[in-house]
C-alpha cells in the first residue's frame, strides 16, 4: 500500500517538476514542502494499518443519557470492522453495512459514514490492539479481536 502511494508520489511530482521548470527553479521551498508531505502521508497510512482490522466494543461511557438496554446491546454485539480499500462494516446502537471511514487530522479524527452518507466524527486513539472512538454522546473503547 505504502509502494503505490509513493510511486504515485514520485510521478506526479516528476510531472510537476516538468510541468513547472520555471516556477520549481526558483522556489526553495519546494523541495521541504514535498519532505513534509511525505511524512504526513507516511504517518497517516501508519495509524491506518493499526485501524484496518475487526474490533469489539468493551467499554461504553455514556455522556448522555443512554438507557441500559442500548448500552447491553452495544457492549454485547459493539463490532467494527475496517477494509484497506475504506469501508466499515459492523454494529453499535444499529448496523453498519456498507459505510466508510477516514481518518483526519493527522489521525486523530476518525469519520465514519454510513451508507446514507452521514458523517460520525470522533477523536480517535489507536493503539496495536486497543481503539478508543470520542464524541459528543459516548466514548467507546474496542479491542482487537
Amino acid at each position: 500500500m505504502i509502494t503505490n502511494v509513493l510511486v504515485l508520489f514520485f510521478f506526479v511530482t516528476f510531472s510537476c517538476l516538468i510541468f513547472n521548470h520555471k516556477i520549481m527553479k526558483n522556489s526553495k521551498l519546494f523541495i521541504p514542502v514535498i519532505a513534509i508531505a511525505v511524512v504526513l502521508m507516511v504517518s497517516c497510512h501508519s495509524k491506518r494499518d493499526k485501524l484496518v482490522k475487526s474490533w469489539k466494543v468493551t467499554a461504553v461511557e455514556a455522556k448522555m443519557p443512554l438507557s441500559d438496554s442500548a448500552k447491553s446491546a452495544v457492549l454485547a454485539n459493539g463490532t467494527l470492522t475496517f477494509t484497506e480499500d475504506g469501508h466499515v462494516t459492523g454494529y453499535l446502537l444499529r448496523e453498519i453495512t456498507e459505510g466508510t471511514f477516514a481518518l483526519t487530522k493527522k489521525g486523530t479524527n476518525l469519520v465514519i459514514k454510513d451508507e446514507v452518507g452521514t458523517p460520525y466524527v470522533c477523536e480517535s486513539t489507536i493503539t496495536d490492539d486497543k481503539l478508543i472512538l470520542d464524541t459528543k454522546e459516548a466514548k467507546l473503547t474496542f479491542n482487537k479481536i
